[in-house]
């Protein structure tokens, strides 16, 4: 029996986790999982020997992250060396999950990397890293294994799991039916991210440009889309200042796109998301400005989001650092949602976008690569 231990380290993550996991098991019925993860992990019978939001160190700032890090440092280390692990696979997240790796393969296990660090678009020294630490890299890009293959890594293509965990179609009618929502009500996604630190930053501007909607078209709903790795209590301390009301859904990410006819989406996975269900949107991304300009150094590409960097132009507005506030996010869903024809057009785009993402089925290729290193 295969003993197979997944580690993760944010909400997509969890959810991909989850999928492979799920792949795995009708592979194998007999494969012994165990994690780092969250809710969907669990779900789908990952025993969780610690949950991802124990786990993040993000928003830490000073000795308190260096002494939570070195404890999970210390911790990973032991873990490795629990179990004669069959197989150690990380998932994204490669500002942590690459240090766990050189634990783990000083610890003689083999690892994989699910949806492999983007050396295309900043840290092309992670090469360097990965070749050392990890035996072979998954990736869900097309034009990502020609760069692995030159660097002498061991690499497969198994296509973008996103398609996995989003449906194909969703009863827009229906779910507005199930909310309370009529079919001629515009509705407003609002996604601040997966991560404490993103939301308490993030979600504030989120609801200034809520507010300026609601004046500009009374009787707009929004609707937020809670990460399983988010705690309540904290939402509902932001929310406490919003003038308007907010409904919150926890870990229905899909739906609340579905339902919506515009979307403002924190920069990450949640834009292929929105994308893969067709929701027009307008991305933000905002850090702090020391680590912004450290970026800046090794940044290689000329957009930040995923769906802008597949269809190699502008789809989606990118509001970034001073651009991301409430106002300018305001402005840009005014003119898009106001404006048929380019309405329809950021439709007819994502939709492309979706369509160059492949084939599903990713998580099913990615868990036959790695049983059969398994077996071999």
């Amino acid at each position: 029996m295969a003993r197979m231990l997944i580690v993760t380290g944010e909400a997509s993550g969890d959810l991909h986790g989850a999928n492979l996991a799920k792949a795995l098991r009708a592979r194998d019925p007999q494969v012994s999982l165990a994690g780092i993860g969250g809710a969907a992990m669990e779900a789908a019978g990952v025993h969780l020997v610690c949950k991802m939001g124990q786990f993040d160190v993000m928003g830490m700032v000073g000795p308190l992250a260096l002494v939570a890090i070195l404890r999970r440092f210390l911790f990973m280390r032991r873990l490795f060396l629990s179990e004669p692990w069959d197989a150690v696979i990380f998932v994204d997240n490669p500002g942590l999950n690459l240090r766990y790796a050189y634990f783990a393969k000083g610890a003689g296990l083999r690892v994989f990397y699910y949806i492999a660090p983007q050396i295309w678009a900043w840290g092309p020294w992670r090469v360097y890293w990965t070749k050392k630490r990890v035996d072979h890299v998954l990736v869900i890009l097309p034009f990502e294994k020609a760069l692995w293959d030159k660097a002498g890594v061991p690499c497969t293509f198994v296509g973008h799991p996103i398609l996995d965990a989003v449906a194909d179609r969703h009863d827009r009618r229906e779910l507005r039916s199930k909310l309370g929502l009529s079919d001629d009500e515009q509705v407003v996604a609002l996604l601040p991210g997966s991560r404490s630190h993103e939301v308490h930053v993030l979600l504030p501007i989120l609801l200034a440009a809520a507010e300026k909607l609601a004046r500009h078209k009374p009787g707009t709903k929004f609707l937020l889309a809670q990460a399983s790795t988010i705690q309540d209590n904290l939402l509902q301390s932001l929310l406490r200042q919003s003038q308007v009301p907010i409904t919150v859904m926890k870990g229905q990410t899909s739906e609340v796109l579905a339902v919506s006819d515009f979307a403002l989406v924190k920069s990450g996975t949640a834009i292929l998301q929105a994308a893969v269900v067709g929701t027009p949107m307008v991305l933000l991304y905002h850090i702090s400005a020391w680590q912004w300009w450290i970026g800046s150094f090794f940044m290689r590409v000329k957009w930040i989001g995923l769906v802008n960097l597949v269809a190699n132009r502008s789809v989606v507005p990118e509001l970034l650092q001073g651009e991301a506030t409430g106002q300018r996010l305001y402005e840009e869903a005014v003119r898009i949602l106001e404006d048929p024809a380019v309405y329809a057009e950021m439709k007819r785009s994502l939709a492309q976008v979706r369509e160059a993402l492949g084939e599903r089925g990713a998580s099913a290729r990615a868990a036959e690569v790695v049983l059969a290193a398994c077996r071999a």
